[in-house]
């Protein structure tokens, strides 16, 4: 039941972000994507053209990675929360 809320709210997080219509700042769209990377287990190489944006998206997973997927959609639920 409880992972059922986490995997609700998470969605609804996602689906919020994705619909934001505001300017997010930089480290915070690179720590939902750390954390979207993460909750979604995958691993694939960060897939920009720039190499300086794959960079900084390599350094989010980075600091990131010790987190479980749960902790992951835990962080991206409270982060994406703090932008409403």
């Amino acid at each position: 039941m409880k992972n059922e809320k986490l995997y609700k709210n998470f969605s609804e997080a996602v689906q919020f972000v994705n619909n934001y219509e505001g300017q997010l700042p930089a480290d915070v769209k690179l720590k939902l994507y750390a954390f979207y990377k993460i909750a979604n287990e995958n691993k694939n190489h960060p897939g920009s053209k720039t190499p300086l944006i794959n960079a900084f998206k390599a350094n989010a997973l980075i600091q990131a990675k010790n987190l479980s997927r749960k902790e992951a959609m835990t962080a991206y639920v409270k982060l994406a929360k703090s932008l409403r």
